[in-house]
């Protein structure tokens, strides 16, 4: 059996856009349970903004050198060569 091009080229094309309609689906379906899940879970899982402690959030010197060695050593540089002006925990 010989094949025209055409056809094989709509065929390719009809497969990728079943394959990315599958993802999508599949993608909503996985995000709605998840999301089902964690309206479950939040309200027994997150403690309330008052009982977080405010020493815990703290920038210290140690977290400093940590992220100014990390980034020293990405950068290919010297320690003393980085100014670190500001940090805050997300």
């Amino acid at each position: 059996m010989d094949y025209s091009n055409l056809f094989v080229c709509l065929m390719g094309l009809c497969t990728v856009f079943i394959g990315l309609i599958c993802i999508i689906i599949l993608v909503s379906v996985m995000s709605n349970v998840v999301r089902r899940t964690d309206k479950k879970t939040a309200s027994a899982a997150i403690p309330a903004p008052a009982a977080v402690s405010t020493a815990a959030s703290a920038v210290t010197p140690e977290l400093v050198a940590a992220v100014a060695a990390a980034i020293a050593e990405d950068m290919g540089s010297d320690v003393s060569a980085i100014r670190i002006v500001s940090m805050k925990k997300i």
